[in-house]
């Protein structure tokens, strides 16, 4: 889904080559593979799909965030990942051909681009490794959430720590001081998390004291994930 306030950017493929879906695979591979890629920068807050779409393409973030989005039997909006640079989604539409099962709307400017799906097919008919590269990001998003639905009867620290280490896994930057994530509005936190949004604010606040995080503006650092891990009960 494109709308009028996405700005169509030259393709450069080689960005996306550059995620780790591609690193190892062959080049004389990757390179038809990337043939009708198209990028595209958004900003904030913009739907880019909608559940129950049909899948005609398959997406890979090059800068920015977005958060994978449904809605409980309530109507209450749950986040079910956040996604980062190098990550890609809109895979499972195109593998099985039924309209898509969540909403991905960007958290910050965002360019993402996209491969048509038969192109996304075709390559993993051609190439066993990225066959194999997919298997194993559809098992480590599988894990996160298993782990993410065994803690929902925990204290609301153990949930914001899990909340936070899960980001740190699948989007954590290491740094000098730590590992590096982003320091997202209290609202997505929530949302993941289960929690609401105050007791998110608290139990960050609380974590801070201890020294098991430390935040600025963009950026929450972690100085010792197995310190945060083990505030887990």
């Amino acid at each position: 889904m494109e709308d009028r306030y996405s700005l169509q950017t030259p393709a450069n493929p080689w960005m996306i080559a550059s995620a780790p879906f591609f690193q190892g695979l062959p080049e004389l591979v990757v390179e038809p593979a990337l043939t009708h890629l198209v990028t595209r920068t958004h900003p904030p807050n913009q739907v880019i799909l909608l559940e129950n779409d049909w899948g005609g393409s398959v997406y890979f973030i090059v800068d920015g965030w977005v958060k994978i989005r449904t809605y409980n039997l309530e109507g209450k909006e749950v986040t079910l990942n956040i996604l980062g640079k190098g990550e890609l989604f809109g895979e499972m539409a195109a593998l099985d051909e039924v309209p898509r099962s969540t909403d991905v709307i960007t958290l910050t400017p965002t360019v993402i681009g996209s491969m048509p799906s038969q192109d996304f097919v075709k390559l993993l008919q051609t190439e066993p490794l990225a066959g194999m590269r997919l298997a194993q990001l559809m098992a480590r998003r599988l894990r996160q959430v298993n782990r993410r639905l065994r803690l929902r009867e925990s204290d609301s620290q153990s949930r914001v720590a899990d909340t936070l280490l899960f980001l740190a896994e699948g989007q954590g930057k290491k740094a000098q001081t730590g590992t590096e994530i982003p320091n997202l509005p209290h609202r997505e936190l929530s949302s993941l998390s289960g929690l609401a949004r105050e007791t998110v604010t608290r139990v960050l606040t609380r974590l801070e004291k201890k020294g098991l995080i430390k935040r600025d503006q963009d950026i929450i650092c972690i100085p010792d994930l197995l310190a945060l891990e083990r505030t887990i009960v």
